[in-house]
This record gives C-alpha cells, sequence and structure tokens, in this order.
C-alpha cells in the first residue's frame, strides 16, 4: 500500500490564543490556585455592586422600562414624523439624512437605551446609508442619558451663577447639527439628504392600549435581555483588570487628563465610569466650592452617552440588532462620539468661557 501522507492541520489564531489561556491557566492552579477564585470573586462584586443595586433594585431599571414606554408613546402620537419636519431641512444643509438627529432628541427626552430602541429602526425605513448610520450613533452620544442630568446640572450652574440657557443652547442642540457636519467632512462621507417626500410614515397604527403595554413588555426585555447582560459582562472585565492591577493607574490617567482639560477630575471620573446621573448629583452640593468653568466642563462631559458600559456594552448590542451595522462599527462610532463629546467639554471649560459666565 502506498502510505498517504497526512497534512497536519495548522494551529490558527484563536486556536493559540486557546493554547496561550490553557497554559497561563495551569500555571496558575500550580503556582497559585486560590488566584483563580479571587479573579472571578473581583469580577462577580465588581459587576454585582452596579448590575443588582442599580438596575434590578434600583429605580434605573423602572426608569428604562417607562422610558421605553413614553418613547412608544410619543411615536404613536406622531412625534417622529413632526421631528422629521423639523430636521428634514436643516440636515439638508447638513449634508445627510435627517434621520440622524432623531435618537439624539429621544435620548434628550428619556434614556439612551430607549432611544436606541425606539429610534435604530427608522434608519433603514428611511433609507439611511451605513455612514449615516454611524453618525446617527455618533450624534446620540451628544445627549445625556438621563433626563436627571439635566435637572442636577441646572442646579449645580445656577449656584455658580453661569448663564444657563446659553449653555443649554451651545452644548445640547448645535452639536446635533455640528457633530453630523464634522462627521460628513471628515470621517464618513456616504451621505445623501432624502426629501420629505421621499420618507416614509413612520407613525405606527397599532391601538394605544397594545401600544402601552407592548412598549412596557417591550422595555422590560430590552433591561433584562440587553442592558444587564451587557453591563454585567463590561464591569466583570473592568473586576478583572482591577484584579491584575491595570484598573488603577488607568483612573488615575483618567484623573489627570480631565484636571488638564479644566474639568473636576471626582466628577468626571464619576460620569466615565458610572454616569453622569451620579456625578452631578454628588457636584450639585458642593458646586460652590469651585470656578463656574469647572462646573460647566463637567456638566457637559455628564451630559454625554458614557458610562463606558453604554459605548462598550448597550450601544453595539441594541443597535447591531436593527441596523446594518456590526457590533463593531457600532462600539466605534459610540467610541468617536464619546471623544467629541469629551473634547466639546474641554472646548466649554478652557475657551468658551465668555458665552456663559455673567
Amino acid at each position: 500500500m502506498e502510505s498517504k501522507k497526512q497534512e497536519q492541520r495548522k494551529i490558527s489564531k484563536i486556536e493559540a490564543v486557546g493554547m496561550v489561556l490553557v497554559i497561563f491557566s495551569m500555571a496558575m492552579l500550580f503556582i497559585n490556585a486560590g488566584a483563580v477564585g479571587n479573579l472571578f470573586n473581583a469580577m462577580f462584586k465588581r459587576a454585582y455592586n452596579v448590575v443588582v443595586p442599580v438596575y434590578i433594585t434600583g429605580s434605573i431599571g423602572c426608569a428604562i422600562i417607562i422610558s421605553v414606554t413614553m418613547g412608544r408613546i410619543l411615536e404613536r402620537l406622531g412625534f417622529t414624523d413632526a421631528l422629521m419636519r423639523i430636521f428634514v431641512p436643516l440636515m439638508k444643509l447638513v449634508g445627510v439624512n435627517a434621520c440622524v438627529a432623531i435618537p439624539v432628541i429621544y435620548n434628550i427626552l428619556g434614556d439612551i437605551n430607549a432611544a436606541g430602541r425606539i429610534a435604530s429602526p427608522i434608519f433603514k425605513k428611511a433609507g439611511a446609508t451605513r455612514d449615516e448610520q454611524k453618525i446617527g450613533i455618533a450624534t446620540l452620544m451628544q445627549a445625556p442619558c438621563s433626563f436627571s442630568i439635566l435637572i442636577f446640572g441646572i442646579i449645580a450652574m445656577t449656584v455658580v451663577d453661569v448663564k444657563v440657557f446659553s449653555v443649554l443652547i451651545f452644548s445640547y442642540f448645535l452639536p446635533v447639527l455640528l457633530v453630523p457636519l464634522i462627521l460628513r467632512l471628515t470621517i464618513w462621507r456616504d451621505c445623501k439628504p432624502v426629501p420629505l417626500t421621499d420618507m416614509p410614515i413612520f407613525t405606527p397604527t397599532t391601538g394605544f392600549l397594545p401600544t402601552i403595554f407592548g412598549a412596557a413588555k417591550e422595555g422590560a426585555e430590552l433591561l433584562f435581555t440587553l442592558i444587564i447582560p451587557s453591563s454585567a459582562i463590561v464591569f466583570a472585565g473592568i473586576g478583572a483588570l482591577e484584579f491584575f492591577g491595570v484598573w488603577g493607574p488607568f483612573e488615575q490617567m483618567l484623573s489627570s487628563m480631565l484636571t488638564a482639560m479644566n474639568i473636576e477630575p471626582k466628577s468626571g471620573v464619576v460620569s466615565i465610569l458610572a454616569g453622569g446621573s451620579l456625578a452631578l448629583a454628588q457636584l450639585k452640593d458642593i458646586a460652590g466650592q469651585y470656578a463656574p468653568q469647572l462646573i460647566v466642563g463637567s456638566f457637559v462631559l455628564a451630559s454625554s452617552g458614557f458610562p463606558l458600559q453604554i459605548i462598550f456594552g448597550q450601544v453595539p448590542i441594541i443597535w447591531a440588532s436593527s441596523t446594518d451595522l456590526t457590533h463593531r462599527e457600532c462600539m466605534f462610532a459610540a467610541l468617536i462620539g464619546a471623544i467629541l463629546r469629551l473634547l466639546t467639554a474641554a472646548l466649554f471649560a478652557s475657551f468658551l468661557g465668555f458665552l456663559y459666565i455673567k
């Protein structure tokens, strides 16, 4: 018999990664068996301390369900079609599909997760290109994740006696036009404004009772099947980084960067890692101790798509399921939007004081 040469299968990249993990795990068990259990405990505690008190037993989970319900009611009452009539002529000047502004408006009125759930399907119906879908996500990051951020921010800015109306106009509403324009001219250029006559009707014809109860069910599904799992994964990862001693230096670097940007570092770090509501709830009580620029810079940063679990967890999960984008593309678009918001906060804190200081 002729001997058959057997070709050995080459090791793929993912198999090489798996092999490294096997060797690393065996080494940990041999050197310090308790380290594996300690790693799991660190991941569990970091995720548990956020997911359970914030989303399950706290108020945020209920707020998300109510936000989705309110958003669907507004949609049923013609809110989306009214926004289209307003933004189609404005976005024609910018040169993009008007639907890129819809998610950020729903975000200002309610919640970033509800905004994604309600507004993301609009992009396909409106004929938005892939680049315009990315611009829509980046623009979404220019508004606060919670209405409470606006209220706490107004209280803090009133303490330091700044022109609150000017801050809101230039930091809330102007970016809705400027961010799509900047991104269309730089990163994502495949954009085309669509006239109102070519737009479909976005108002559903579902009855009001089915709309209300269906929206509440949709909000619960969003919370328990998307938001909680994605948050748990992100914070478990942070717990692992803390266990290996990587996360501490990152937090210190983040604090130093915010100080250099003239943003109050403690509230800024809380905004990025935990959320703007918590950051401004703490800041409003001590706002009188800081210069107006630091308060305004902190408010602009808090009024964004941060914290990190939204960028790396919730936005990719929600948007990838209802747009033409992949999870990675959604994450990258959210990251670009967050970076632009961080730069906007630094600009307000360092150079634009003449617009709001009395």
